[in-house]
């Protein structure tokens, strides 16, 4: 893998389309109408709504450059076509994580997606990195703040 490449899903590839759309026609729009309103109150220098506006359209410009760039080094992976025998990225697995004997499940993603409160983990992350390559019936610790914690691969899946 490239270091510029972005690894994404077809459905992370969408978020970050739609994302950059909204930016560049809904959110722009909006933006360029508080410019205008905080114009109209005279005295740009210490126009707080008018700085306020202008950070905030920094922001929005810096993050439309990001998203375009990881668009175009984006390298979708097809998760239909994937090998269930080992994890990999776009793989969903089913841990049982031994010490509280819970299941949890996890889809494998890039950076980009990834999203904890989604149950969505970057292969790039600490259990992300262990869980690659490995088989069902593979036991996985993973060195957290709160110790080593140890999981076993129950189940390998498309998402």
């Amino acid at each position: 893998m490239s270091n510029d490449e972005v690894i994404v899903t077809k459905e992370g590839l969408a978020k970050l389309e739609s994302e950059l759309k909204d930016l560049k026609t809904v959110k722009r729009k909006e933006l360029a109408e508080r410019l205008k309103l905080a114009i109209s109150y005279g005295d740009l220098k210490e126009n707080s709504e008018y700085h306020s506006a202008k950070n905030d359209q920094s922001f929005m410009e810096t993050r439309i450059m990001i998203l375009e760039k990881m668009i175009t080094k984006a390298r979708v992976v097809d998760s239909e076509n994937l090998n269930l025998s080992i994890v990999n990225i776009g793989s969903v697995v089913i841990l049982n994580d031994i010490e509280f004997s819970e299941k949890i499940q996890y889809k494998i993603v890039g950076a980009a997606e990834a999203d904890v409160q989604d149950n969505k983990i970057s292969y790039e992350s600490p259990l992300g990195k262990e869980l690659l390559g490995k088989k069902v019936g593979s036991i996985i610790s993973v060195n957290a703040p709160m110790g080593i914690i140890k999981y076993e691969l129950l189940e390998i899946k498309a998402m």
